[in-house]
């Protein structure tokens, strides 16, 4: 690893936002998704969320379509699956994060009136679908993106970006940005991993710690 790379990695890494996250309600195209997991690299979500369709098959993170679409940001961003998007939706609120689920309803807002400054998680639908009525009525709020044209509704990918890039917005000028939001342990673990992919799994499959790196990125001892 040179140490320009290391630098890039350790300033990334020190945006990241562990509070901001999207949850994928059996969002079933890959272009969508990757599109998607793009979005959260570019405005610094560390961990997205995904409820796989019903069918039961997994989520692909390789394959053409995937890297051709994401620009690799799968390396970037880790997917947590779930099986059930109701059961996610409780747990994040159990952790404290308020989510905010894309439905039309009695109690929808426009989405810019949100605070995304507070640890937040965007509930997105599927293509057809759309978000889950038990899903949405569990959720904390209802967002809607105002549409003033004959179709009423956005891709669920160019939604999540107008979305993000609104929370990237609020969070920028409370200055979130500005001081890692990771710890100091956490944030060389993951520098390790970043840098290191290939031998990152050695270490964990021996049950040893990451070693430390030097200022330049490379190996000590």
């Amino acid at each position: 690893m040179t140490p320009e790379r290391y630098a890039k990695i350790l300033r990334v890494l020190s945006k990241r936002q562990p509070t901001l996250t999207v949850l994928m309600d059996q969002v079933n195209k890959p272009h969508n998704l990757s599109a998607i997991v793009r979005t959260c690299d570019a405005v610094a979500v560390l961990t997205a969320h995904a409820v796989p369709p019903g069918n039961g098959k997994p989520l692909e993170f390789e394959g053409n379509t995937f890297e051709a679409t994401s620009g690799s940001a799968h390396k970037w961003v880790r997917v947590q699956t779930h099986t059930d998007t109701l059961e996610t939706v409780r747990e994040l609120q159990g952790q404290g994060v308020q989510v905010l689920a894309t439905h039309l309803s009695q109690r929808s807002v426009d989405y810019r009136e949100a605070d995304y400054t507070r640890p937040t998680c965007v509930l997105l639908g599927a293509e057809k679908w759309g978000v889950a009525d038990a899903a949405a009525d569990a959720a904390d709020g209802n967002i809607i993106i105002p549409m003033f044209g004959m179709v009423q509704s956005l891709n669920v990918s160019v939604a999540a970006a107008t979305i993000l890039f609104e929370a990237q917005r609020q969070r920028l000028a409370a200055g979130l940005y500005d001081t890692p939001q990771l710890s100091p342990e956490e944030l060389a673990r993951l520098a390790f991993e970043w840098g290191y992919p290939e031998l990152a799994p050695k270490y964990r499959e021996r049950g040893e710690a990451y070693p430390a790196l030097d200022g330049d990125g490379q190996i000590l001892g």
